[in-house]
């Protein structure tokens, strides 16, 4: 089994997918509680951009108030990921409410 993990981290797109995927689990600690709930990593651009999906626009405007505040929450994270982020994109258009 561990073997079948370390052929597939040798897949640079796969590896990609999963240091994005666990950069993605740290937004509730840097976004915090009330911004977790209204809002969720969505994806990563070419330009290192991560686009956040928001539940309504004013949680995108609140978010992008901080954005500074989040891009410094987060660069302990990436820098751990060795993953670069260089801005963060707040889309309100991108919310899918999920089936709990």
């Amino acid at each position: 089994m561990d073997e079948l993990i370390g052929d597939m981290m040798k897949n640079s797109a796969i590896k990609k997918a999963v240091t994005r995927a666990n950069l993605y689990k740290f937004w509730g600690k840097v976004a915090g509680e009330k911004f977790a709930k209204n809002s969720k990593p969505y994806s990563m651009t070419k330009g290192c951009v991560m686009v956040i999906a928001c539940k309504t626009p004013t949680v995108a405007q609140e978010l992008m108030l901080r954005k500074n505040q989040l891009l410094v929450k987060f660069q302990p994270y990436v820098e751990s990921l060795n993953i670069k982020l260089k801005d963060l994109k707040f889309d309100a258009k991108k919310w899918i409410e999920e089936d709990v």
